[in-house]
């Protein structure tokens, strides 16, 4: 937990200091290596570590743009709704790869993003993110967050397959409650 932290910290003063600011709207791709300790039996990289890169790019295009000035200093702080992975081959120790976070939409409270991590130019994985912004125990506007963070268009909605994955998300919680 306390290389998170340390990775977050990172982003956070690079973001802020020394990196250029990013639109909101643009792909954002980061190289990345498996080292050791991301890896299951010292071979393959942990699902676990799929979410843990997800998350980092999240934050690094948060931090480096008008995003943050118009959440967190506000504020309000990013929330997962939910999120979805596809594994299509796994990556090997010392590998490199690409994640590729590809904005997708939003809607009222929500944004969808899709992070594509490559290697040698094939997909290995694909995970599709919903994040809000929570103030007050109360979720955020989003086309109000999107439109003071520099995006001018006024609507860009998730495709319909992206909408799917997440649309019996809340039914699941119901069943699970009266279980």
């Amino acid at each position: 937990m306390i290389y998170y932290w340390l990775h977050i910290a990172f982003i956070f003063i690079g973001s802020r200091f020394f990196w250029k600011e990013v639109d909101l709207w643009a792909d954002l791709t980061r190289t990345r290596r498996v080292s050791l300790l991301d890896c299951e039996a010292f071979r393959f990289m942990a699902n676990s570590k799929y979410f843990y890169y997800m998350d980092l790019i999240r934050l690094e295009i948060l931090f480096r743009s008008d995003l943050y000035k118009n959440t967190i200093k506000k504020g309000m702080f990013p929330v997962l709704g939910s999120q979805k992975i596809i594994y299509k081959k796994p990556l090997k120790r010392w590998e490199k790869f690409d994640i590729t976070l590809i904005l997708e939409g939003w809607d009222d409270n929500w944004v969808y993003h899709r992070q594509v991590f490559k290697c040698q130019d094939e997909i290995y994985a694909i995970g599709i993110t919903k994040v809000g912004f929570w103030k007050k125990h109360k979720i955020q506007n989003m086309r109000d967050i999107i439109f003071n963070s520099g995006i001018t268009q006024e609507d860009m909605e998730a495709s319909p397959e992206i909408l799917d994955l997440f649309k019996n998300d809340y039914d699941i919680i119901k069943h699970t409650e009266v279980l």
